[in-house]
């Protein structure tokens, strides 16, 4: 029933910028928390930013340089994200959790390189 489209990947110098969004199919504030998550080849997918009506969490990794939020008018989650490195290089997750029930994007492609 919920569908989420991730937009906004692509390919960026180290130091760049890049702004994701997560397009929801309902109203954004149905759910308990929202969040990007990341997975880079060989690695396991990993949390990068949440956030929920009271609080955000960040990860360390990215903690100065990504921002999480969302607009509730527009049923859309974004990641902000700056001084990109070369490691932040994955596929992008857009996930969202109504109590226990998770939902998952299909992903966007993020590659920081020369």
């Amino acid at each position: 029933q919920v569908q989420l489209v991730e937009s906004g990947g692509g390919l960026v110098q180290p130091g760049g910028s890049l702004r994701l969004s997560c397009a929801a199919s309902g109203s954004i504030d149905s759910f308990r928390t929202m969040g990007w998550y990341r997975q880079a080849p060989g690695k396991q997918r990993e949390l990068v930013a949440a956030i929920t009506t009271i609080t955000t969490v960040i990860a360390p990794s990215v903690k100065g340089r990504f921002t999480v939020s969302r607009d509730s008018a527009r049923n859309t989650l974004y990641l902000q994200m700056d001084s990109l490195k070369p490691e932040d290089t994955a596929v992008y997750y857009c996930h969202a959790d109504y109590y226990g029930v998770n939902y998952w994007g299909k992903g966007t492609l993020v590659t920081i390189s020369t």
